[in-house]
């Protein structure tokens, strides 16, 4: 029987946090931009900057000029946080509570039938693309789950 050699993982290399938090506010300092640019040329669509960001973020990701380890400890941690930054919404929606008692009922059925459009084009969009894995790239729509260390 042969002796399996491991070898060492390297451990990725993380930035330190004054990185990563130049890396973020580079990118949402580029979002802005961008925002601002767009609300400049196309006044009928505005383009947020937090998601403007996202897009930045994922597209500097994909293509590897920001690496994840270069930004995932920040990123924890403000998932760690997001009920916390979620409270000036919220001030800001309890100081317009005439408005939610005039209007509430249309903002519940509005809520409900977006999630119902929601959730239907998600499904459909998850059906069309399992369509599309089966019959056009000719692979087996459902996942191996099984360890592959096994065997």
């Amino acid at each position: 029987m042969a002796a399996n050699k491991q070898h060492p993982q390297k451990s990725p290399q993380h930035a330190p946090i004054l990185i990563q938090i130049g890396i973020y506010a580079t990118i949402l300092f580029l979002s802005w931009l961008i925002s601002e640019w767009g609300a400049k040329t196309f006044p009928k669509f505005p383009l947020p900057t937090p998601v403007v960001g996202l897009v930045l973020l994922y597209g500097a990701l994909t293509l590897h000029i920001v690496k994840v380890e270069w930004v995932e400890d920040l990123g924890a941690f403000l998932i760690s946080i997001i009920g916390f930054l979620f409270v000036p919404s919220g001030i800001q929606l309890a100081g317009t509570l005439g408005i939610l008692q005039n209007e509430g009922w249309k903002l519940i059925v509005v809520i409900i039938i977006s999630t119902v459009i929601l959730l239907v084009s998600v499904a459909y969009c998850t059906r069309f693309f399992i369509w599309l894995r089966v019959h056009v790239l000719h692979k087996d729509a459902h996942v191996d789950t099984e360890s592959k260390d096994e065997g």
